[in-house]
């Protein structure tokens, strides 16, 4: 009688009265094992179903799961996170911490009455101590998974109906998860250049740069945006010669242009070298290294460039393929992201999208603020993104953190502003630690004082941005950040002395 009542509570139907304990307790014990090894029954309907376990992914489905929806999660990987946790974000900040280490040892530690005879750089040692942070965050996820009762699908999964994906596990099998609302979350890829193939030997993506063996004598970099730069600054700083030829004629193009300016110089001092205004039109292998072919943007003369390994960094694509979103009938638009409403939902009804398949920031923290969104609207709440509010940061050394408008784009609009700046040179932290590269620039509107944009150049930029980022979300003028005590002596205070800047004049500068 019991374990009738337990099988019940487990949401067993029971055929007959008459049913053994024997058969309860294998039951029981075989829904337990499925249960434990994270794998839904096909059987069984869930209020949402998530594929893709990325940061949209995996943090709608734990939204999903607290606010009292029965929630299922499929991820190809077998490892959650997406490509941000484990080819992405979280390596590449590892690889960045590391070398800034080295570099800061060889070059800043002198300076501080810090002196050795030698230092040197174990890269498998480095490239462990990365893996290490991914293996642990991963489980992490899996952890927070069970906590809120998440069901997790290892496996590929694509629709069979509006309702239905069919998933091919990790270990051979095949099941079919069913779902009152789907959430496509597959994020995004490498994306690739004609006549470029990417090897992960001697051409590489991000991933593969990543996980090289060796130093490279030389590393040349296709592309100058957010991932480019920051890869190249990891290789550049622990020895590698590093190239970096874009197409544009600026580096980070939706950077704010006077900051660019500075940041480019900041990474030329550091030994990087710009190609701008330059296309590759040949790729040669054929030997030890890689033979390029490049010539003008514009046309004209071609010129060759060697390089023992080449990074392509041209952006990112949205991943949906094996979906089989044809089969069900979600739009996309020309370059393959799937359109949705102000509710994330697509064309076909109980089918949401968020994250890189959809049109805006490729960004994880814009995707987890998606799938919550997402997920909000589902369970008959409101839920809210401001594309424009979403702060973007490129992790080298300084880092540069921008939220809201750059002033090119404030002079498109036709807006009368006011500009503030705030020099770290001028902030007594910085100079007390001997890192006072960068400045604090703010824009704002000329009749209202409200802040339009915020751009900070500086070693922990990616820290400080947060306070702007509020005070956008809360249409707060300069002149509110400014009289706001900032403590002393903090990097931070250079936000203060910007607004100050801003609507009035700085005390320090």
């Amino acid at each position: 009688m019991a374990l009738a009542n337990l099988a019940r509570r487990k949401g067993y139907q029971l055929a007959t009265k008459s049913v053994s304990s024997e058969t309860l307790r294998y039951s029981l014990s075989l829904s337990s094992f499925i249960r434990s090894r994270g794998f839904a029954s096909g059987s069984d309907e869930n209020d949402v179903v998530v594929i893709g376990g990325g940061p949209g992914g995996y943090v709608a489905a734990i939204k999903a799961a607290q606010l009292g929806l029965k929630t299922t999660c499929i991820e190809k990987r077998g490892a959650l996170g997406g490509t941000c946790l484990n080819v992405g974000c979280i390596p590449s900040k590892a690889l960045l911490h590391s070398s800034h280490m080295y570099h800061e040892a060889q070059h800043a530690f002198a300076n501080h009455g810090i002196k050795f005879s030698s230092v040197e750089v174990d890269l498998a040692a480095m490239m462990a101590q990365k893996d290490k942070a991914v293996s642990n965050l991963t489980r992490g996820i899996e952890g927070l998974f069970k906590k809120n009762k998440v069901s997790y699908v290892k496996g590929y999964g694509k629709f069979v109906s509006p309702s239905e994906v069919s998933v091919e596990t990790l270990d051979g099998g095949n099941t079919v998860v069913k779902g009152k609302h789907i959430i496509i979350a597959t994020g995004s890829d490498v994306k690739s250049l004609p006549g470029v193939t990417i090897d992960e030997k001697k051409i590489v993506s991000s991933t593969g740069a990543l996980a090289l063996t060796e130093i490279p004598k030389k590393l040349v970099v296709i592309g100058a945006g957010y991932i480019g730069l920051e890869m190249g600054s990891v290789w550049g700083r622990i020895g590698s010669e590093v190239t970096v030829v874009e197409f544009a004629p600026d580096i980070v193009p939706s950077m704010d242009g006077e900051v660019r300016k500075q940041f480019q110089r900041s990474l030329e001092k550091q030994g990087m070298k710009f190609m701008l205004k330059t296309k590759v039109v040949g790729v040669d292998t054929s030997g030890d290294g890689v033979k390029l072919t490049l010539e003008p943007a514009a046309g004209g003369e071609q010129t060759t460039l060697e390089a023992d390994v080449v990074l392509v960094s041209a952006g990112r694509t949205p991943f949906t393929a094996g979906l089989a979103l044809d089969k069900i009938g979600v739009e996309t638009d020309k370059i393959g992201r799937i359109l949705v409403n102000e509710r994330f939902a697509t064309n076909v009804s109980g089918v949401y999208a968020i994250g890189d398949v959809i049109p805006g920031p490729m960004l994880a923290h814009k995707a987890e603020e998606d799938g919550v969104a997402c997920v909000e609207y589902i369970a008959g709440k409101v839920g809210h993104v401001d594309y424009d509010k979403v702060p973007g940061v490129v992790y080298t050394n300084p880092e540069v953190a921008s939220v809201g408008k750059t002033e090119e784009q404030v002079k498109e609009l036709g807006v009368e502003y006011r500009v503030g700046k705030f020099p770290f040179m001028a902030n007594s932290r910085a100079k007390a630690i001997d890192n006072a590269e960068g400045l604090v620039k703010i824009l704002a509107e000329k009749e209202t004082d409200k802040i339009l944009g915020v751009h900070i150049m500086a070693p922990n930029a990616g820290e400080l941005i947060h306070e702007a980022a509020i005070a956008l979300q809360y249409d707060a003028s300069s002149e509110d950040i400014a009289r706001v005590c900032h403590a002393h002596p903090t990097m931070s205070e250079a936000v203060k002395e910007a607004a100050m800047a801003t609507y009035d004049k700085p005390i320090h500068i």
